[in-house]
């Protein structure tokens, strides 16, 4: 018995160690495959000429535009070109379950716009899943792996364009600069909100800023592809800081406003972020 014990105890140690190096290369192909993505999405960002935002930039826009734009002192800084950000947080995989910590890294290109996320969901010490998500060349790519290893989801068509630009226009307000590019336009709604467009590559995404009086930007609401059905999606913003000498979101959540009821799925704060001009 103990002679079986000791084998067994044995074969248990050589199957976790198989099971961590397996995890090891797992997570080393996944981080190679998001390394290459960040250096294509930056080396096919457009310098540009050099500019800094001016008062009369705002001219054109609504009014609670200018007055956001204003809040957030973006006027006399440089256009931004790249940005790259890091994130904790939280996530709801599903309904009804424990929500998972996460840590995440993103890196955005202004022109033309593209972003790569990457993000890694813990129990405890354990990663249990990966994902990248990202939006580039006009074209968003979803990819989902558990444990570093299990393909659960590797998405991409033109639902999934359509959600990733809609996910970039709504993460411009961590880069406010962009807002005033010639690819975006406004429409006047009231005076708590606005719509705006953004156009890349002839396609077009679309959404609803609202402001505080003071303003401060408090939601982005538009209409995003959940699975094969255009649904109603929200970012409200919860907390203000301060980052690059602007006053940014540092804190907002992701929310499906579905018939049945509002699903809030992702939680996160901004811990770090920095501007390349």
């Amino acid at each position: 018995m103990k002679t079986f014990l000791r084998r067994l105890g044995i074969l248990a140690e050589l199957a976790l160690a198989v099971g961590m190096a397996a995890e090891l290369w797992g997570r080393t192909a996944f981080r190679r495959v998001v390394q290459s993505d960040v250096q294509m999405l930056l080396a096919g960002s457009s310098a540009g000429e050099a500019r800094l935002v001016t008062e009369a930039m705002l001219d054109s826009l609504p009014e609670p535009v200018q007055r956001y734009l204003r809040y957030t002192g973006v006027i006399g800084k440089p256009f931004v070109r790249t940005v790259q950000l890091r994130e904790s947080g939280q996530m709801l995989l599903t309904s009804g379950r424990p929500w998972i910590p996460l840590k995440a890294q993103q890196w955005y290109a202004v022109q033309p716009p593209g972003f790569v996320w990457y993000c890694t969901l813990h129990i405890g010490p354990i990663p249990i899943v990966r994902a990248r998500d990202m939006y580039r060349t006009g074209a968003g790519h979803m990819l989902i792996k558990a444990a570093s290893l299990v393909t659960v989801a590797d998405a991409k068509g033109k639902e999934i364009d359509q959600g990733e630009m809609v996910r970039y226009l709504s993460e411009m307000m961590w880069f406010p600069s962009a807002f005033l590019e010639d690819n975006v336009s406004f429409e006047a709604v009231d005076a708590r909100s606005a719509r705006v467009t953004l156009t890349d590559r002839g396609r077009t995404a679309t959404g609803t800023l609202f402001f505080d009086p003071d303003g401060s930007l408090t939601e982005f609401v538009a209409q995003r592809y959940a699975g094969s059905d255009l649904e109603t999606w929200s970012v409200p913003i919860t907390a203000y800081g301060e980052f690059e000498g602007l006053k940014l979101p540092v804190r907002c959540k992701a929310v499906w406003k579905l018939a049945d009821g509002d699903q809030e799925y992702i939680d996160v704060n901004i811990v770090e972020l920095r501007y390349e001009d």
